[in-house]
């Protein structure tokens, strides 16, 4: 499989390492809005391009992955993109997938291509362990709980509010939310509720602090409904302090069985991950050869991780799976 990548951020770069540990997929070239010529690569043989010469490599590459920002960069840039590739986005804003998604279907099936959207540990990952279990679960309550750790979307958004120069976002659970879920009480609880929001930004010099921790603490879909904390720090304090990315969280199904209720059950998925955007990475990879396996059975369209079968993950073999995964 030939995969091409458009961005070359924290994600992209994240992604060309979980190419180069697959043994069905070449990276051909990364994709840039920046200078071509001062983005270096680690990938021998693959290239840098401009994002404006994108077009004319579209007969050379299977599945592009598109490794830009939720706030701003992926509501454009999927859908042209999805025009003229088979791609793979991991676009983030919960509340805007299906818009995304009617965006995204329109633009894919005009260019005959596969799009899958919204792929990543949450929305992707929690998305199926939610499915599952309200599946298995009929009766119980959902619950999701991320962090500790710092959210590279929220952290992209702060960054775009005007005079501020960088930023790092750490959502973290609330501990008594957490301990009434894992025992059993079913609590119904609001956002705000579950997790608080704790921001470090590097502001411009000179910018309005008070402007720029209102914009965010009103960000709505980011951090409108959350107790958010706003911290203002030094360009070296966020690299000495903050300079990691790692993230987590825990999805859980709460739910009784019995003629009368009389069971408790509790399914729970958790991840504690020392970097967020190579996780997210590694699982845009699978995905996007899923994608070419779908796309070459015929199949077009805007599609989630809902929609693919397990065995289109696996660069193993069906015979080899049922031997060693079953």
């Amino acid at each position: 499989m030939k995969i091409g990548i458009l961005g070359y951020g924290n994600l992209g770069k994240g992604v060309e390492c979980a190419i180069n540990n697959t043994s069905d997929m070449e990276l051909v070239g990364v994709f840039t809005r920046r200078d071509a010529k001062s983005l270096k690569i680690q990938t021998p043989g693959a290239k840098v391009y401009s994002m404006d010469d994108m077009l004319e490599m579209k007969d050379k590459i299977d599945v592009m992955i598109i490794c830009g920002g939720s706030a701003t960069d992926l509501p454009k840039m999927t859908p042209e993109t999805a025009r003229h590739f088979n791609i793979i986005d991991s676009f983030d804003s919960h509340a805007k997938i299906p818009e995304h998604f009617a965006n995204v279907d329109k633009a894919a099936k005009e260019g005959d291509n596969i799009a899958l959207i919204s792929v990543g540990w949450d929305p992707g990952m929690f998305s199926l362990n939610r499915l599952y279990a309200n599946a298995i679960l009929a009766n119980g309550s959902d619950y999701t709980f991320w962090g500790k750790g710092v959210s590279q979307g929220h952290s992209d958004a702060i960054r775009r509010v005007d005079g501020v120069k960088d930023a790092r976002q750490y959502t973290i659970p609330i501990d008594s939310a957490l301990k009434s879920v894992r025992s059993g009480e079913n609590p119904v609880l609001t956002v705000r509720e579950k997790h608080i929001r704790e921001c470090f930004v590097v502001a411009e010099e000179g910018a309005d602090l008070k402007r720029i921790e209102n914009e965010i603490k009103t960000m709505p879909g980011y951090f409108s409904d959350y107790d958010t904390k706003v911290n203002f720090i030094t360009q070296e304090q966020l690299i000495e302090d903050h300079g990691g990315i790692p993230h987590g969280g825990f999805v859980i199904r709460s739910g009784k069985t019995g003629w009368n209720d009389e069971n408790n059950q509790i399914i729970e998925y958790s991840l504690k991950l020392d970097s967020n955007p190579e996780f997210n990475a590694c699982i845009l990879v699978a995905y996007a050869r899923a994608a070419f396996r779908m796309r070459s059975r015929g199949i077009t369209g805007c599609k989630t991780v809902f929609d693919v079968a397990p065995v289109d993950l696996s660069a193993m073999t069906s015979e080899e799976l049922r031997a060693n995964m079953l």
